[in-house]
């Protein structure tokens, strides 16, 4: 019983809990304490329950003759009352808004709704009185004796009994004399002597005659059989209260078990706690003779190069001092020229000519000299030292940010550079305002089941020590959904997780190749980049020359573009981007063979024969079970247009959509079905499909102006590029009839 002495004690108090209530968040503080901090918020103050220490009168007021009248009857005095305010059954007064009061608990920190009574709706924990008068009967026993409250002051005796419906407590004698034989307080239950009386049993706060027989599992509250019937019930889900006594009794008794079974780890626990109480100590100290360590660093650094720039001082002062006192000695040397002036004055008394000339030349020179010292004078070292003023307030700043070293922050993932292709590339960079890493840790998993949110997931696979801010994850699963993250690290540790990316993994295995212009480059308009994954079509002389049958013909120029590869087999991916602003380009397959004879047989390019964008030959002598020979979708000026799906559509044109970023083409040679997909998010465009009874390859045409760009594989962005291959160039024109 000793040990639970701080499971009774009051949070506000910090006392043993006298009266205590239930909050609705469940925990329990003292009914006064509670009111105490109510009127410290500045609500009126709560009208709390009665505590009588005496039965219904005290002896010395009332006789026990007198204590047998019984008291008024509640729904008379009601009637009285009602009768005098003049308040009439279907007539309600108008009453101000009830005031929510709000309680701060100070267990879980949170304010808790009382409701518009107050701490009237809060019921009394009758199980923590009862626990608290068995632990002072155990701990406290003879040390509190309680006193018979009937006794007059000089004969006071010490109380045998206390009776549970008077809520006092009696000596023998007195207890004989306020319960006489024959009468209803003879029936009256008689308990050990207590400082605090409860009542027997919970009553609901608004029915008070009522008794809490039910449970509500929804809203966690005791209810009477009229609380139950409200429609605020309704739905929820409620129990007898025995069976919710059996059900959580049975929990509790399952949930000490486990704990007195655990003891062991429990114990294992508190070793490894103080454990960690030790080597913070020690860490601590050791932190903290680094931390004057580096201090004593910085202040022997800060004295050796005080001493290095005093000395420069000091060598600027003796160079300067010098070259003043070197003037100061030759200006004082001028004061002697009044010696010259006189016998300047003298030479010029002499009349012989001859003479005159022959010793006035010297002097005129020294004269000469004295002038100009005078006439520019100027000193000849600066005293004002203007260049040895320091500024420090880069290091001020630089030591009053001196703090210790923190970990990095959550990196931020960059979504326009991260994609997964043959491989998956990762790229990030950390806040501004981040501590440097490093290196990074990266972690991916891949999602087991739907790509929906609802998939499960595998356990996470890391990259550690990545030196960089990007990194290449490979030997991924096809057609998958993975979920990455990254975090940085350095001496302070692992930062905290970026946010969580989800990449799509390519539906087929990524096929690699280069543009091949063998069936009509012409180099006049279409140019290929290095390594043949880039191209772009520039209308060239041919389309200007040809504006001047604008009116009787249409001439138009194109540009096919095929794979250097063929399929043959199986499943393959490959994606392109093409320029926004591109006129129009066609992207898609065919059949070589059927690509050859349409490319150089002059066509109607208005005509559906041979349509890419149709699909197949609508001439009336071909069979409509043959799959089309090409399969192409038309794109240009940030459209790219959906051929009608199925012969239901053909009174509907096609629709128009924006032009992704990365348009993504995956073939099935096996089914003859060519997919679009928007690359970035996999997103299916559009179906269809194409002859594979020959070797199929990707192909593009441009018509006017465009640019194109195959993606790049991710595992040839380290390695070097492969020396461009030779092409045939060919050209290609057609013409519509007039």
């Amino acid at each position: 019983m000793k040990s639970i002495k701080r499971e009774l004690h009051c949070p506000v108090c910090e006392e043993m809990v006298k009266q205590p209530i239930v909050l609705p968040c469940m925990h329990s503080v003292c009914v006064l304490c509670a009111a105490e901090v109510l009127v410290q918020r500045g609500y009126p103050p709560p009208e709390l329950p009665a505590e009588p220490k005496t039965p219904t009168s005290s002896p010395i007021t009332r006789s026990p003759r007198q204590t047998r009248r019984p008291p008024p009857k509640t729904d008379r005095l009601d009637r009285v009352i009602r009768t005098v305010c003049g308040t009439h059954p279907g007539r309600r007064r108008k009453d101000t808004p009830p005031v929510i009061m709000l309680f701060p608990c100070p267990t879980c920190g949170k304010d808790v709704e009382l409701g518009e009574r107050g701490l009237a709706d809060c019921l009394r924990n009758l199980t923590l009185e009862r626990i608290v008068e068995r632990y002072r009967h155990t701990v406290s026993l003879g040390s509190m004796a309680v006193m018979c409250q009937f006794c007059k002051p000089p004969q006071a005796l010490e109380a045998t009994k206390g009776c549970a419906d008077c809520r006092s407590n009696f000596c023998n004698e007195c207890f004989k004399l306020y319960h006489p034989w024959g009468t209803p307080r003879a029936q009256h239950e008689h308990i050990l002597p207590t400082h605090s009386f409860r009542p027997k049993v919970l009553v609901c706060v608004e029915h008070e005659q009522e008794r809490l027989q039910f449970y509500c599992r929804s809203c966690q509250r005791l209810l009477c059989p009229l609380c139950k019937l409200r429609r605020a019930h309704s739905g929820h889900k409620i129990m007898p209260i025995a069976l919710a006594y059996q059900t959580l009794k049975e929990k509790i008794t399952k949930e000490m078990n486990y704990v007195f079974a655990n003891q062991d780890s429990v114990q294992a626990q508190i070793t490894q706690v103080e454990s960690g109480i030790a080597q913070t100590e020690v860490h601590s100290t050791v932190a903290k003779e680094q931390l004057n360590q580096c201090v004593s660093e910085l202040r022997s650094v800060l004295a050796e190069r005080q001493g290095a720039l005093a000395m420069l001082l000091e060598g600027a002062r003796a160079q300067r001092a010098g070259a003043l006192n070197a003037q100061l000695s030759e200006k004082q040397s001028l004061l002697e020229n009044a010696g010259l002036l006189t016998y300047t004055q003298e030479l010029l008394k002499e009349t012989d000519q001859s003479c005159f000339v022959q010793a006035a030349r010297v002097t005129h020179n020294r004269l000469v000299k004295a002038i100009e010292n005078q006439q520019h004078f100027s000193l000849s070292a600066d005293p004002s030292f203007r260049h040895f003023q320091m500024d420090v307030s880069r290091e001020l700043k630089a030591l009053s940010s001196m703090d210790f070293i923190q970990a990095p922050l959550a990196p931020v993932i960059d979504t326009q550079k991260t994609l997964a292709y043959d491989q998956l590339y990762l790229c990030w960079r950390l806040p501004q305002d981040s501590a440097p890493a490093w290196h990074y840790s990266v972690e991916y998993l891949r999602k087991v089941g739907s790509s929906g949110s609802n998939g499960t997931h595998c356990s996470w696979q890391r990259l550690d020590d990545v030196g960089g801010t990007s990194a290449v994850i490979d030997k991924l699963e096809m057609d998958s959904v993975y979920v990455l993250r990254v975090r940085g690290c350095n001496k302070a540790g692992f930062g905290e997780y970026s946010e969580e990316v989800y990449l799509h993994t390519p539906p087929a295995t990524v096929l690699s190749f280069c543009l091949d212009s063998r069936w009509g480059l012409h180099a006049e308009r279409v140019a290929l980049g290095k390594g043949q994954t880039y191209a772009r079509s520039v209308p060239g002389m041919t389309l200007l020359q040809a504006a001047d049958r604008a009116l009787t013909s249409c001439h138009l120029t194109s540009d096919l573009l095929v794979a250097d590869v063929s399929i043959t087999q199986g499943r393959h991916y490959w994606a392109c981007s093409v320029e926004p602003g591109s006129y129009l380009v066609k992207v898609g397959v065919g059949v070589e063979a059927k690509l050859q004879e349409w490319f150089h047989l002059p066509q109607d390019m208005a005509s559906p024969r041979y349509d890419p964008d149709s699909g197949h030959d609508s001439g009336a002598e071909d069979t409509q079970d043959c799959p089309p020979p090409f399969c192409f979708l038309t794109m240009g000026m940030g459209k790219i247009l959906l051929p009608k799906c199925g012969a239901s559509n053909t009174s509907t044109g096609p629709l128009t959509a924006p032009l992704p970023p990365r348009l993504g083409l995956c073939l099935d040679f096996e089914k003859g079905r060519l997919t679009f997909y928007d690359a970035h998010s996999l997103r299916v465009l559009w179906e269809g499909t194409v002859d594979c009874s020959a070797p199929v390859c990707p192909a593009f045409c441009f018509i006017g102006g465009g640019a194109l760009q195959l993606q790049e594989l991710i595992a040839n962005r380290s390695t070097e590029q492969n020396p461009p291959r030779r092409v045939t160039i060919q050209t290609h024109a057609t013409d519509a009839g007039h």
